[in-house]
């Protein structure tokens, strides 16, 4: 069984800052991808950021410059550095991981139970 727990989020003022961290623990033999993903009320769920298993990086447009994406693959573990936050930011923010259980499984993805992040004056 896997499970990927996220932490970190709540209520921010514009311009402010959180960290999100999110932990993958389990029957894990090895992890490709560690994503943030984000849905805002009445949107589709979109990708954040993703990190690649050696350590290359890729962020949406519209987070660039603000947000950053990093892991440890040691503690299976993935944190998302959001700055300068802005209101349309505000979303649950859901982590992910492509992942197989053991040598021989096929990578499929896991997901976390998501964190609410708000961003309000």
């Amino acid at each position: 069984q896997v499970q990927l727990v996220e932490s970190g989020g709540g209520l921010v003022q514009p311009g402010g800052s959180l960290r999100l961290s999110c932990a993958a623990s389990g029957s894990i033999f090895s992890i490709n991808t560690m994503s943030w993903y984000r849905q805002a009320p009445g949107k589709q769920r979109e990708l954040v950021a993703r990190v690649f298993s050696d350590g290359k990086t890729y962020s949406v447009d519209s987070v660039k410059g603000r947000f950053t994406i990093s892991r440890d693959n040691a503690k299976n573990t993935v944190t998302l550095q959001m700055n300068s936050l802005k209101p349309e930011d505000t979303a649950v923010y859901y982590c992910a991981a492509d992942l197989r259980r053991f040598i021989g499984d096929s990578y499929r993805a896991y997901w976390g139970q998501g964190t609410q992040v708000t961003v309000s004056s």
